[in-house]
């Protein structure tokens, strides 16, 4: 009886006190659907910190980015080529403008006077070349002549030498035959005298003989001075031969140098077209320097130029920031160029437009760092060393039809992200 009164107390104890172990047991309501949506939960997590990871993975190892990057543009400073004084003025600071819009004018009246000037000296210079050109012919025609009467000349005193010794020799013949018509009258002179004396003959014979010798004698006289005189005329058209031969080698000489003087001339006178061509070339442009257009579109600013100013060749008058040909020139550190390549693909996010995203492409790597290109480099050798971190210029191009609404400016703050595998 004892050992079933132990057992009743025992099991109503047991009743009495709840088990310990009633909070850890599972819920009988918690199975189907909250046991799947524990489980769901439990995998999203578990997928959303694999795509963190391999987020920050891919962005550790794929890419690089830095937010030390600006967009970058060629500044034209816009100055006069001429002096003169300033016009009209066609722009204000921050007004956009279009490639070849006219900016500002210069008086040019000062510009044209000297277009006239160079025109007309162009013209005389076109005159005295058809002048000298036309000589040329006329000149070798002159020379060919001369060459050729020289030359006639020439023929003409060698047929006159050749008579002048003729003649020589017929007045030779002469003087012989007045000497033998003087001997034969001597002769018979002498032959009377004896007779005459004798009285064989008359006297008026013997003064006939005489006379006919003296007759005689002044014929051989007057025979000789004539050989005297064809000699010389001998001597006269030999100098006369030697003198035409003498002008027509100098006349055969200076032929061509003659032709080739006016040729020079004409030459000269052509190269004067050229030069009076190129001063009237040379006015022209400083008169159309007399508008100043802009070389390229974008926005005015800086302006410092104002009707009635007088400027000088080189005056900046304004500068023009440009709307294309823009460019990204990001600092990358020269940890982050390890895999760096030109030709990557780069998506550049710019602060200004609110996040926009623009591609690019890598087409330079900087020669140097920044430091080394600073007005003052660092002297390392120097003092107690820090290392440093440098950084490397990297040009970013845009792909074609990034920017073709000209939102970008020069300047703006960009964050580029390039793509390296």
């Amino acid at each position: 009886m004892a050992d079933s009164d132990q057992q009743q107390q025992q099991q109503n104890n047991n009743q009495a006190t709840p088990p310990q172990n009633k909070a850890a047991a599972p819920d009988p309501t918690e199975t189907g659907p909250a046991k799947a949506r524990r489980k769901f939960i439990i995998i999203a997590v578990v997928l959303l910190l694999v795509l963190v990871a391999g987020f920050f993975y891919w962005r550790s190892t794929l890419t690089e980015d830095t937010d030390d990057a600006q967009v970058d543009g060629d500044l034209y400073q816009v100055s006069a080529r001429v002096s003169g004084q300033v016009i009209k003025v066609n722009v204000t600071d921050n007004q956009e403008i279009k490639q070849g819009d006219v900016i500002a004018e210069i008086d040019p009246r000062d510009y044209q006077v000297a277009v006239e000037q160079a025109e007309a000296q162009l013209a005389n210079a076109k005159a005295s070349y058809v002048q000298a050109n036309s000589n040329v012919p006329i000149v070798n025609v002159q020379t060919r002549t001369q060459v050729a009467t020289s030359g006639s000349d020439v023929a003409t005193a060698e047929a006159s030498v050749a008579q002048a010794q003729k003649n020589v020799a017929a007045a030779q013949a002469r003087v012989d035959q007045a000497k033998a018509n003087a001997l034969k009258a001597q002769l018979d002179v002498d032959r009377y005298k004896p007779l005459v004396e004798k009285d064989v003959i008359s006297k008026q014979q013997f003064d006939q003989a005489v006379a006919q010798a003296a007759a005689t004698s002044g014929a051989l006289l007057e025979a000789q001075q004539n050989v005297v005189a064809q000699q010389a005329g001998v001597a006269q058209t030999l100098s006369k031969l030697n003198s035409a031969r003498s002008d027509a080698a100098q006349a055969r000489e200076n032929a061509p140098k003659q032709v080739a003087v006016q040729q020079a001339r004409a030459q000269a006178a052509n190269a004067d077209i050229m030069t009076a061509q190129a001063k009237l070339d040379q006015a022209r442009l400083n008169l159309s320097y007399c508008h100043i257009v802009a070389p390229i579109a974008g926005i005015i600013n800086k302006k410092n130029v104002s009707v009635g100013q007088n400027i000088s060749p080189g005056q900046n008058m304004l500068t023009i920031i440009p709307l294309d040909n823009l460019w990204i020139t990001a600092n990358f550190k020269e940890t982050q160029l390890q895999n760096m390549k030109v030709g990557q693909e780069v998506t550049v996010k710019v602060d200004a437009l609110g996040g926009r995203k623009y591609k690019g492409r890598v087409t330079q790597v900087g020669g140097a760092t920044g430091s080394r290109l600073s007005l003052f480099p660092p002297e390392n050798a120097t003092g107690n060393y820090v290392k440093v971190v440098q950084r490397i210029p990297v040009r970013i191009d845009l792909e074609k039809g990034q920017n073709d609404d000209h939102l970008l400016r020069p300047g703006y703050s960009v964050v580029p992200d390039v793509g390296i595998k």
